[in-house]
C-alpha cells in the first residue's frame, strides 16, 4: 500500500514523502492516527498544489521581510527622553522602540522580536537587533536624545 505521509513518522519518513508500507501498518496505524493518507493520484495532486501555494506565500513573506530590513537598516530611529542628573529619566524600553519604528517608518513589529541586551539608560546611539522572521534580522540604529 502506498501512503502520503502527513506528519514525520519515526523510522519511516518525513512529511510529504510517499512510502510503500504493509497494508496492516498503513490501515491500522498510519491512517487511523492521521499520520498519512492513502496515496491516490487525486490526493498527491492536491498535496502538490498545497505545497506550491505554501511556497509562494513563503517567498512573498521573505520578500516583504527583506524590504523591511532594508528600510530599517537605512533609517535612524530617534527617541526623545527627559534628562536626569545622570543619563535619562527611566529607560528606553522595547515598547518605546516599537512605537517609534511604527511612527517613523510605518512598519509594525512585535516587541518580542526586539533583542535588547541591556536597558538603555543614557543618551547616544545604540545598535539593536530585530528578528523579522524566517531567519532575517535587521540591525537598527536607535538614537536617544535628551530633552
Amino acid at each position: 500500500m502506498k501512503v502520503l505521509l502527513i506528519k514525520d513518522v519515526k523510522n519511516l519518513g518525513k512529511k510529504g514523502e510517499i512510502k510503500e508500507v504493509k497494508d496492516g501498518y498503513g490501515q491500522n496505524f498510519l491512517l487511523v492516527k492521521g499520520m498519512a493518507k492513502l496515496a491516490t493520484p487525486k490526493i498527491i495532486e492536491e498535496w502538490k498544489a498545497k505545497q506550491a501555494k505554501l511556497a509562494k506565500e513563503l517567498a512573498k513573506e521573505i520578500e516583504q521581510f527583506t524590504k523591511e530590513k532594508a528600510i530599517l537598516e537605512n533609517k535612524k530611529i530617534k527617541i526623545t527622553k527627559k534628562l536626569a542628573p545622570v543619563g535619562i529619566q527611566g529607560s528606553v524600553k522595547k515598547d518605546d522602540i516599537v512605537n517609534e519604528i511604527a511612527k517613523q517608518s510605518k512598519i509594525t513589529i512585535d516587541k518580542k522580536h526586539i533583542e535588547l541586551k541591556k536597558a538603555i539608560k543614557r543618551t547616544g546611539e545604540f545598535k539593536i537587533d530585530i528578528k523579522l522572521g524566517h531567519g532575517i534580522h535587521a540591525t537598527v540604529t536607535v538614537e536617544v536624545v535628551g530633552e
